[in-house]
């Protein structure tokens, strides 16, 4: 049983046999996809998935609290597991590749700001967009 999966048993969330092909392609995702994307793996493991099955259960996995769904700015909707170690994201405007990072510094600066202007951080995004060095034209 992957984590997802596991996590969705212990909200008490009824596990179909769909509903166990997303979560599964959703814990082995090293990226971030789309619901499209997602589907696309999905109907290769469970060729009688539908699109409208993926959706409903990303959607549900979402509300749950067991996935989390980013904009990074290109118009689609895309997803990863819930819970992981907090980390930021590096977004490649020119390919939408998505880079995850954590860096200390930037994390005690953003509690010093909120300090400064008289808050707890107790919690936040961060998405950086960017093209490599050498390819900003």
């Amino acid at each position: 049983m992957d984590r997802i999966e596991r996590q969705c048993i212990e909200k008490g969330m009824r596990m179909t046999d769909q509903r166990r092909v997303v979560a599964r392609v959703l814990s082995a995702a090293e990226d971030h996809p789309d619901v499209e994307e997602l589907y696309h793996r999905a109907a290769a493991v469970d060729p009688n998935i539908s699109l409208a099955t993926v959706y409903r259960t990303v959607r549900l996995f979402e509300e749950a609290g067991v996935v989390e769904r980013h904009d990074f700015g290109d118009g689609r909707s895309r997803y990863e597991e819930a819970g992981n170690e907090h980390h930021d994201h590096l977004i490649n405007i020119k390919t939408g590749a998505v880079i995850e990072f954590f860096d200390e510094e930037i994390e005690k600066m953003k509690e010093a700001l909120a300090e400064k202007l008289g808050y707890k951080l107790v919690g936040h995004k961060l998405e950086l967009y960017g093209v490599p060095i050498g390819e900003e034209k």
